[in-house]
């Protein structure tokens, strides 16, 4: 697991024809902390890099720029288990097969006319969408081939600036210290999602690129991290997360960002469950199902609901009605009722940790 992508040595690395200089006098984090993935078994700190270096291993994971999609009925390489991160804004549904992010990571997409960043990091399980829209910027985003915290860095075509994947935020470069906003998304199996949402449409296995789509490189990495920690992977990561032992490394969690507090919901350890919790001034309820999670508030036309797990079956203790996974009433007084989803990360615990070392934990 020392290089992210080992089934790509064979391969020929995708450069970027675009040179940008990003400013390493500007950084909120030590820059040998930065680490550039050679894909050979090997890396090179930032604070070693030489402007080649850094040319040389732009995009070598390829994002996907102009995203095709074919109808649900259509998707025959996805199969039922497989995990997909979903996005649903006004209509526009649309599943990201980890299949696919496996091997590009970025997907540079538009939603319901909101331009929106598909972003995942196979050694973090981390499937985050954020809003790609930063003040009166429209900001795109490529992959540095760096890592921090062990977790993808990303930067913007707009001012070279790399990006600290889970927290959303830049640490190097012009833009240090901004953030984007994570977005509304489940990260769940492909069955749940087209029994959800029967009308979505999915990411196309025509990238553009020639990838293994049917192979996944990264499985059983929970397992390994659970075992060996995230020291495994071969990349650099802080004392603090290598100490904290509150949850394993490889441990599933969602994780929100409400109200000034930051909070991680186991999704394996504890099994299926429903946590009901407030952060701040919210209150949340929280689906984990499966390893999968979502979180909403727990309200429908201004009533407070309270929700039980129950024979594998969500329900609500008010009206009856059960529950998806995805907030959506299937049965009941509030059939067809969606619940509000909030913005959340799903991402193994080390990575959650690492960019959010104030967080607790839901019991």
């Amino acid at each position: 697991m020392r290089s992210r992508l080992k089934a790509w040595i064979a391969t020929t690395l995708c450069v970027s024809s675009v040179a940008l200089a990003v400013d390493l006098s500007l950084h909120s984090v030590p820059l040998e902390d930065i680490v550039i993935d050679t894909f050979y078994g090997g890396f090179i700190r930032l604070s070693n890099a030489t402007p080649a270096d850094i040319e040389r291993f732009r995009d070598a994971i390829p994002p996907i720029d102009q995203p095709k999609f074919i109808p649900a009925r259509e998707a025959y390489g996805v199969l039922e288990r497989d995990l997909i991160i979903g996005v649903a804004d006004e209509g526009d549904v649309r599943a990201y097969p980890f299949r696919i992010l496996n091997f590009h990571e970025i997907v540079n997409d538009t939603v319901a006319g909101r331009p929106v960043l598909i972003s995942y990091c196979p050694l973090c399980r981390s499937g985050i969408v954020y809003d790609r829209r930063l003040g009166d910027r429209v900001l795109s985003f490529g992959n540095t081939s760096a890592l921090y915290q062990s977790d993808l860095v990303m930067y913007d075509r707009q001012t070279d600036s790399w990006w600290f994947q889970v927290a959303g935020e830049a640490i190097v470069g012009e833009l240090t210290g901004a953030r984007v906003t994570p977005l509304p998304s489940v990260v769940t199996t492909w069955a749940e999602w087209k029994q959800l949402h029967p009308d979505t449409v999915v990411l196309s296995f025509d990238t553009g690129y020639q990838r293994d789509y049917s192979r996944d490189p990264f499985l059983g990495l929970d397992e390994i991290l659970n075992t060996r920690g995230p020291g495994i992977l071969g990349f650099p990561t802080s004392p603090q997360v290598r100490a904290d032992q509150r949850l394993p490394a490889g441990e599933l969690v969602l994780g929100l960002d409400l109200g000034g507090q930051r909070r991680a919901y186991p999704l394996q350890s504890q099994g299926d469950r429903v946590y009901h919790d407030r952060l701040g001034d919210e209150a949340v309820v929280v689906f984990a199902i499966g390893g999968s999670g979502a979180a909403f508030p727990p309200v429908v036309n201004g009533q407070a609901l309270r929700f039980v797990l129950q024979e594998g079956t969500i329900h609500d203790l008010d009206t009856g009605s059960t529950w998806s996974l995805a907030g959506r009433a299937t049965s009941g007084p509030l059939a067809g009722v969606q619940l509000e989803l909030l913005p959340a990360r799903t991402t193994f615990w080390f990575a959650w940790v690492a960019a959010f070392p104030e967080t607790d934990i839901a019991s």
